[in-house]
């Protein structure tokens, strides 16, 4: 699987010093452009390179289609015509996500200002079904976002519902039924076969909780620290920390679906008992609503029935709610985030599990302050790991613009 950004030659000298410090500066212009339209006389102030220096990188990130000039900066007060405004190219480079579901596939593609220029879902039901079927719907999804958003994509990243190793293999992904699945290698034919370039793409791959968290981060700007719930078929965190992922040692931290609520509960398909899943994953809710056989979207049937008063929907949720209390204190009391934030299917769930969820909080919290406002709702809902995906590839160009320039 390609990484994303190249690093530089660490094996020369002298000529590579300096290549590695034009890349370096290179960034760290295109980072203050990033926060918004410079002249260039402000990027060498932020900065403290010189004007010369600016005017150099700037020339070189507006020809690699980065940064484009906007016309006159913003007044700054000083004596002068004022410089012209730098900023991000929206017709430059792109980043592409795709996401695998049980339930679907997407496909979304931002512009290096993060702005969504194009959106696919579909509903297709994936579990159990051989990667390749999957790989070759979700290849032709992605031409069509492609296609539609007039953008070339720098990168690609994949958000999927499993544990991800740092290889770009899904060890493990109970609710599609795969197992050692290298996704990289999977996904490229199949892109190869829906033309338009697109088989030449990098190629990364994350957990769809870990995207989340992160487009939470990136996109809703709140604390540098808390832990993000969500789900789709089974139950995913988020644990960010200093506003960066806490991967764990082998990065697969945040398997949040299988911290055991109740040590005597039934078994889980990951051969434990009592795991979180077992009571507010989606097979487990449904059950408890006396829904067990529903077809399509689960969180709209749920949503819909419990707005309509649905009594056993209602206790379903409640009992959902308890069990994702008594997960979230544990995780609270451990690593002392500063919030809780629901996402992905939970979102829209909220108002029905949040009333247990504080209760269990507020009950088991309590070696340390705890406010009932720290358990929010994040405003990305289900859009957040596909967000994640395709901000991500255009973080990654902003961190390591000489991987488009030629350094």
């Amino acid at each position: 699987m390609n990484a994303m950004r190249g690093e530089p030659d660490a094996g020369r000298t002298g000529p590579a010093s300096q290549q590695g410090m034009r890349r370096a500066n290179l960034a760290l212009v295109l980072g203050v452009i990033a926060r918004g339209p410079r002249s260039r006389a402000e990027v060498a102030a932020e900065t403290g390179l010189t004007r010369a220096a600016v005017s150099s990188l700037a020339e070189q990130l507006i020809t690699a289609g980065l940064v484009v000039e906007e016309g006159p900066a913003a007044p700054s007060g000083k004596v002068g015509r004022p410089g012209t405004a730098l900023g991000l190219n929206p017709l430059g480079p792109g980043g592409l996500g795709a996401e695998i579901g049980v339930r679907h596939l997407g496909a979304c593609v931002v512009d290096l200002r993060g702005e969504v220029r194009s959106w696919r879902r579909q509903d297709v039901a994936n579990r159990a079904r051989p990667p390749a079927a999957v790989m070759a719907d979700l290849a032709r999804l992605v031409r069509s976002a492609v296609a539609e958003s007039g953008l070339r994509p720098a990168g690609l990243s994949l958000a999927v519902p499993g544990l991800v190793g740092g290889s770009g293999v899904l060890q493990r992904a109970a609710n599609l039924g795969w197992q050692d699945v290298p996704l990289g290698p999977e996904l490229r034919p199949a892109l190869r076969a829906a033309g338009e370039g697109l088989a030449e793409l990098p190629i990364q791959a994350d957990n769809e909780a870990n995207l989340g968290g992160l487009a939470q981060r990136w996109l809703d700007h709140g604390p540098e620290d808390f832990l993000y719930v969500s789900a789709e078929a089974g139950v995913g965190a988020a644990i960010v920390v200093g506003g960066r992922l806490l991967r764990g040692a082998r990065g697969y931290a945040g398997e949040f679906g299988h911290v055991p609520v109740r040590p005597d509960g039934p078994r889980c398909a990951c051969g434990a008992r009592g795991c979180l899943e077992q009571y507010a994953g989606e097979g487990a809710v449904l059950r408890a609503a006396g829904l067990g056989g529903a077809q399509g979207d689960w969180v709209t049937l749920l949503a819909e029935r419990a707005a309509a008063g649905d009594q056993p929907v209602l206790s379903a949720l409640a009992g959902a709610g308890a069990a994702l209390g008594i997960a979230a204190a544990g995780a609270v009391n451990l690593l002392d985030p500063a919030d809780v934030v629901l996402g992905g299917g939970y979102a829209r769930l909220a108002p029905w599990l949040l009333p247990a969820m504080r209760r269990e909080l507020a009950a088991r919290v309590t070696v340390r302050p705890w406010a009932e406002d720290r358990l929010t709702v994040s405003k990305l809902g289900r859009r957040g790991p596909l967000l994640g995906a395709a901000v991500g590839v255009v973080r990654a160009i902003v961190a390591d613009p000489a991987s488009l320039t030629g350094g």
